[in-house]
This record gives C-alpha cells, structure tokens and sequence, in this order.
C-alpha cells in the first residue's frame, strides 16, 4: 500500500520490547504493512497528559496500539503508585485524548495473561470465560485499565478490543525477565567467562510465544474481531523452563552446572500455566507459527551480538 494510502497505527511504548517488533512487522512484507507506524515520542511520559493530547492531536491516527506499560511485575512490589499512575493514569490520559481528538478507529489495548492469577492445576488451560484474581499490583493496574477501557466502550462509544497476552519471548527482551537472563548466562558460558548458571524456580511451566507472533496477533486485533471482546493470546503449549534452557544450552553447545539462587524467587508463584487463544483464532484467524527452537536461537544471537 502506497504511503499516501497507508492508514496511520498510533504505538505507545514504541520504545519497549514489543514495540520495536511493531515497527518491524509495519515494514515491506510484515503483517502490519498496511499501516504506517506512529511511534509516541520516546521521552513522552504517559502520565503528562498535555503531552499525550498533543501527540494524538498532531498524528490524528486510524487505529491505536497501547503496549505503554510499566510491566515488571517485581517492580510494582516495589513501586505500586509508579505502577498505577503508568498503567491506568496513562491510559486514562489516552483515552481522554482520542476522545478530544474524535478517534474513530479501533484501539487495541494490551493487557497481560498475569490477570488470572494462581490458577488451580485443574482448570487449565485459562481462557477468556476464567475470572481474573490478580496476585500483583501489577495485574490489579490491567484489570482496571482494561475496565476503564470497556467503559468507554459501553459509554463513549469507542471501538476497543483487549488483549491479554501470556509470556511472550524473542530478541530484544530486557534480560531481567527470565528466558534473556538464562540466555544471557549462556553465552557467559559459551565465552569460558563462567561454569555456573544463577536460576530460579526453573521447574515451573510457562505459555510462551514468539513476540513476532505476538505482534501478528495485535495485527488480527486490528482488523478483525469484536468491539468490546478480550482475548487470550497465548501458544496453547505448556514448556518448562528448565526444559528451555537445556534447550539454549544445547544450542549453545554447553553443559554447565546450575544453582538455584533464592533472590530470583518470585511470591505468589504459579507452578504451572497454559493459555488457549481459541476465542482469538475464531475471530481472526491467527495461530502461532514460529517454532520454539527458532525463537530460542534467536534470542541466543541477539545476546550475542549485545554482550
């Protein structure tokens, strides 16, 4: 689509590990080309809501990406305020400038699979019929952002869906989480420069999908499925973390030792999960289609070539 042509896609957090895979994907041959990426400037704060008007005024986009988050769930122990004002203030402030700016397009709101809390063993997979019991303020900040959102739905009348992703993987993680931490330790290894792997609670099961797939799923929402629906993204495929990393380590051609170190332990802990993103493939079409292994060995390089 040529650029006079192209409809215009507003990304909040452009800067964050998401958002550099939209831009991506906006470009020759990815799933959003049909968009022009619109990146909020990267040293505009969510919370100053003059700023957030005047970038929404100036782009007058078409569609509305909203990944702006602060997303590290040990950090909203630490910082619940900051927390807040980040997850819902800003989005309020988002909201309150498409409506002064007459947005009629869709607007996707990102939200995170960590809602639903500790789910009994029993009733996995979680999908979009599970009630959220959010163990975090970082949740408790989605569940009411996604809530500010539907109300604009039912009284505003915006166009929204929500989102509620589960753990998702690739380059460009920011090596606090845990796949770049191990990976990175890895190549730590792979460069003779340690004989020890630092971990935590390894024996857990994640959901985890490729964040390019990710960003496919954001593309679905964009175009397709229901005013006022959440939905899961999630690979539908229980992986152990241990198991993950004896994967990289097997790429990576070494063997080390691990120790588990007790700092890396998160609370409210959730031994296994596993979403099901069948509502979404209904709606939209989507499915995962990058394999683990390549994902893995992707994440593998960027560390390499950042380290």
């Amino acid at each position: 689509m040529s650029a006079t042509l192209a409809r215009r896609l507003l990304v909040t957090g452009a800067g964050g590990f998401v958002g550099g895979h939209v831009e991506a994907a906006c470009g020759d041959g990815g799933k959003l080309a049909d968009w022009t990426f619109c990146a909020v400037p990267s040293g505009l704060d969510i919370r100053d809501a003059q700023a957030v008007a005047e970038v929404v005024a100036q782009v007058r986009p078409d569609a509305v990406l909203h990944l702006a988050a602060q997303s590290f769930v040990p950090r909203s122990f630490e910082q619940p305020q900051e927390t807040f004002d980040i997850n819902l203030g800003g989005t309020l402030n988002l909201l309150l400038a498409l409506r002064d700016s007459s947005f009629a397009g869709r607007l996707v709101y990102v939200s995170s699979g960590d809602v639903y809390g500790k789910v009994p063993e029993s009733e996995l997979p979680v999908n979009e019929q599970r009630q959220p019991e959010p163990r975090s303020p970082y949740a408790v900040s989605k569940i009411a952002a996604e809530q500010l959102c539907m109300q604009w739905v039912r009284t505003e009348g915006l166009d929204a869906v929500i989102a509620r992703p589960f753990n998702h993987i690739g380059p460009g993680q920011d090596a606090r989480f845990v796949l770049p931490a191990l990976a990175r330790q890895i190549v730590e290894v792979e460069r003779g420069e340690r004989d020890t792997i630092e971990v935590g609670d390894i024996d857990t099961t994640r959901d985890f999908t490729d964040v390019r797939d990710i960003v496919a799923a954001y593309a679905a929402m964009l175009s397709g499925g229901q005013t006022g629906a959440t939905y899961c993204v999630a690979s539908g495929r229980e992986r152990r973390i241990r198991d993950l990393l004896g994967v990289m380590a097997g790429l990576a051609g070494v063997n080390p030792d691990l120790h588990q170190d007790p700092s890396r332990l998160r609370p409210a802990e959730q031994r296994r999960m596993v979403g099901d993103s069948a509502l979404l493939s209904a709606h939209t079409g989507w499915t995962p289609s990058i394999t683990l292994e390549t994902t893995l060995h992707d994440i593998l390089n960027d560390v390499r070539n950042h380290s």
